[in-house]
C-alpha cells in the first residue's frame, strides 16, 4: 500500500510539473512578485498532494518568532518536503540559494531559471559567495527572505553535519538577522527514498538571531546549536543524548 501510495504520488508530481513549468517559461514577462506567485501554485498543490494521497501532515511551532522585516532563513535539510513547503506557506517571497547547474533539469531547471533566485557557479570559489553577497543583498531590499540550508545537503534522520557559514557570514555582511529552523521530515519522507510514509512533520522556528558584534563563526554556532538541540526535543528517538557543540561562539 505504501509503494502505491507513493507511486500514485510521485506520478501526480512528474504530470504535473512540466506543463506548470512550461506556464512558468510563458509568464517570465510578468514582474518578479507575480511569477513566484504562479510558480508555489504549483509546490503549494504538491504539499497538498502529499498531505491527500501519502498521509503527510505537517505542525508549526514558533509562527511568532517571523520577523516583520528582512531576515535570512537557516533551516534544516531533511528531504525535498520542505523545498516544496517552505515557498508554499512562508509569508515572504523566498529566494533560495541553489547552483547553477540546476538550470538543466528539464522543465523544473527551466521553470526555477525566471524566477530570480541566487544561483551560483560553484566553481568560481570565493567568487561564488560574493555573487551570494551581491544577489542576496538586492532579494533583501526588494522585500525577499533568503533561504539556506546551512548543512549543505539532505541529512538523514539523527544525523548531522558541521553547519557551513556561509548563510552566517551572508547575515553578517548585509546585517540581517537568521532565523533557525528545526524540521523531522526525513521522518516520512527519507532521503532517497522512493517510499512517503504517512505521519505528522514537525517544523519548529526558532527566534531571529541579530549579527551585530558576532562573527561568522559564532553566527553560525549559535545556528547550530539551537538547531540541533530542538531536533533532540522534536525527535527524542533519534538521539541517545544532548546535543554537545564541538565549536563554543565566543560570547557577543
Amino acid at each position: 500500500m505504501l509503494w502505491l501510495r507513493s507511486a500514485l504520488y510521485m506520478t501526480v508530481l512528474a504530470v504535473t510539473v512540466a506543463p506548470y513549468a512550461i506556464g512558468t517559461l510563458l509568464w517570465s514577462w510578468l514582474p518578479a512578485p507575480k511569477r513566484y506567485y504562479m510558480a508555489t501554485r504549483w509546490t503549494k498543490f504538491a504539499v497538498w498532494a502529499g498531505r491527500v494521497i501519502c498521509g503527510i501532515r505537517w505542525h508549526v511551532e514558533g509562527w511568532e518568532n517571523l520577523p516583520n522585516g528582512p531576515a535570512i532563513l537557516l533551516s534544516k535539510h531533511q528531504s525535498a518536503w520542505e523545498t516544496l513547503w517552505l515557498p508554499s506557506y512562508m509569508p515572504r517571497p523566498l529566494s533560495f540559494v541553489y547552483k547553477r547547474e540546476l538550470h538543466w533539469v528539464p522543465f523544473f531547471g527551466w521553470g526555477l531559471a525566471t524566477l530570480g533566485m541566487i544561483n551560483i557557479d560553484r566553481a568560481k570559489g570565493q567568487d561564488a559567495f560574493e555573487q551570494i553577497v551581491q544577489q542576496g543583498a538586492e532579494r533583501l531590499r526588494d522585500g525577499w527572505w533568503i533561504v539556506i540550508f546551512p548543512e549543505g545537503t539532505r541529512t538523514p534522520p539523527g544525523s548531522s553535519r558541521r553547519y557551513k557559514s556561509g548563510g552566517a557570514r551572508l547575515s553578517v555582511r548585509t546585517g540581517t538577522p537568521v532565523v533557525p529552523i528545526a524540521l523531522n521530515s526525513g521522518e516520512v519522507w527519507p532521503r532517497r527514498s522512493f517510499i512517503k510514509r504517512p505521519g505528522t512533520i514537525t517544523v519548529s522556528i526558532g527566534k531571529p538571531i541579530d549579527p551585530r558584534g558576532r562573527s561568522a563563526e559564532e553566527l553560525a554556532a549559535l545556528v547550530q546549536s539551537w538547531i540541533e538541540t530542538e531536533m533532540r526535543r522534536i525527535a527524542p528517538h533519534r538521539y541517545s543524548g544532548p546535543y554537545v557543540s564541538q565549536r563554543e561562539p565566543t560570547p557577543a
